[in-house]
């Protein structure tokens, strides 16, 4: 009797232990989404950023004010493709992921986190030589605000993509079937891309 109820109680756990290790494979990868999620809200703070840049631009009778030294448009429109053609290259490495080319992975990361430090350096030699400061008037002070929270999201990616590499060191840490460090640093990237577009418009472009 008391045999024939224990193993009637084990039967009972190895089932639970079964469906809850089913249920857990079963459970749906909710960790893109919430970069998604996360890109989303960064998304609304440079959304508030650009309106009011446009609305201190809409109000102000002359934009930018008088006296302030034209922006040079060489380095900036360098930057910017170089910035882009890192989409491009980020791309390679989850194409290389996918194919189980941990190697190539790893050329193309290193290669995408290199032109970010470009990127950023080049940033920082346009602010060495901008002839206004932060304090200069409002436009400079949005052209810093912007420009500089920009730039924090961009050494914050290459960061991101420091750590990847670093991991990948680990033999079959990332794989075809296992690489969401590589998607969620791609997907970040391509918002870094996005969002320099439209300040590049905004800041340089638009008269």
């Amino acid at each position: 009797m008391q045999s024939s109820a224990l193993d009637t109680t084990t039967q009972i756990v190895t089932s639970h232990h079964s469906e809850t290790a089913h249920g857990h494979h079963a459970h749906p990868d909710h960790r893109i989404f919430g970069i998604i999620v996360f890109l989303v809200a960064e998304a609304m703070i440079f959304m508030g950023l650009f309106i009011a840049y446009l609305t201190f631009r809409a109000v102000a009778p002359v934009w930018p004010p008088e006296g302030t030294p034209e922006l040079e448009l060489l380095l900036p429109g360098i930057n910017t493709i170089i910035l882009i053609s890192s989409s491009f290259v980020i791309h390679n490495a989850d194409t290389a992921i996918k194919k189980d080319d941990v190697k190539g992975m790893r050329m193309w990361f290193a290669i995408t986190a290199a032109i970010g430090a470009v990127f950023l350096a080049g940033q920082l030699y346009e602010y060495f030589h901008l002839e206004f400061g932060l304090k200069t008037n409002l436009f400079a002070s949005t052209f810093y605000v912007l420009t500089g929270f920009h730039g924090l999201h961009v050494f914050f990616g290459v960061i991101l993509m420091l750590g990847v590499l670093w991991r990948s060191r680990k033999p079959g840490h990332y794989s075809s079937t296992s690489h969401f460090g590589i998607e969620a640093a791609e997907i970040y990237w391509h918002f870094v891309d996005v969002i320099w577009i439209i300040l590049f418009i905004l800041l340089y472009l638009l008269k």
